[in-house]
């Protein structure tokens, strides 16, 4: 199984506080259309904190009954590793592409304990695991030499990159262990030109045909249209992360007529500023 291409962080609509189905599959088949790799289920952008197990389950056969399997990738996240365990055999029952996980979040591990949990989890899994590397939201990072120890286990494929560390993200490429995915949008294309082999994208929900045609030029060697896709791009993914992520990515989206732009508490919607400024970018990307 690869993971190159341009995989959507998708994001789970909401319609008066439930999860609107007909939105998501809308959502899914449009994108779908536009040409990405696949999905990524309940991820940050799908909020998945803010579902229950049950209705993670329920989103992940919904998006399975659109696309084929292949094409999805499930977040596993927590710090209470035997439910995480738990809840792995029971998304593993399903024909999916891989699953998504971070570090163990709140809890602060060792190096040691992190370079554990991830062995067990890749112990324990019957499709291949990418390794989430998000410090900024676990509250730990994975050092360099932890992370290339870890990605050599023979289940782990690839890994969604927001370390920030320009340096590990070269030297992930240069070894050779696992696909590198960009995980900050704004380094996707610096990705690509190194060598990276994709992105999973939260902003990429709006002109996935770009973010794909963007990946197609740079493998093509035309470096400079694939510059000049990524720097029509970039207003956009800048504006995408103006509030948390993903309520500017859903206002963006409700301007389309795609979903409403609900959030489940405590997250909020965004401001009536932000959404003006969307309005804008959007408009100057479409010209």
């Amino acid at each position: 199984m690869s993971f190159r291409g341009i995989w959507v962080a998708l994001a789970t609509p909401f319609r008066s506080g439930e999860i609107d189905f007909p939105a998501l599959r809308n959502l899914v088949n449009k994108l779908a259309a536009e040409g990405v790799a696949g999905f990524v289920v309940c991820g940050t952008t799908g909020e998945a904190a803010a579902l229950s197990h049950a209705e993670q389950l329920a989103v992940l056969d919904a998006v399975l009954q659109q696309v084929p399997g292949q094409q999805v990738i499930m977040g596993l996240a927590g710090n209470n590793l035997r439910e995480l365990l738990a809840f792995q055999q029971e998304i593993q029952q399903r024909p999916i592409a891989g699953l998504l996980t971070p570090a163990p979040y709140y809890i602060r591990p060792s190096q040691q304990s992190i370079e554990a949990f991830f062995n067990t989890v890749a112990d324990a899994a019957s499709v291949p695991l990418v390794v989430y590397d998000i410090p900024y939201r676990t509250g730990v990072r994975i050092e360099r030499e932890t992370l290339r120890r870890i990605v050599r286990h023979p289940n782990i494929k690839a890994i969604k990159d927001c370390g920030g560390d320009a340096e590990t993200t070269m030297t992930l490429i240069a070894d050779g262990d696992v696909e590198v995915l960009a995980g900050e949008d704004l380094y996707i294309f610096n990705n690509l030109c190194l060598g990276g082999h994709g992105a999973i994208s939260a902003s990429a929900h709006i002109r996935a045909d770009l973010y794909v045609q963007m990946q197609q030029q740079v493998e093509s060697g035309q470096l400079g249209a694939a510059r000049h896709t990524f720097y029509r791009l970039m207003p956009w993914m800048q504006a995408a992360f103006a509030e948390p992520n993903p309520a500017a990515v859903k206002a963006a989206l409700a301007l389309q007529g795609l979903i409403t732009p609900e959030l489940r508490e405590p997250m909020q919607s965004c401001s009536a500023a932000t959404v003006e400024r969307l309005r804008t970018v959007l408009a100057a990307l479409e010209e």
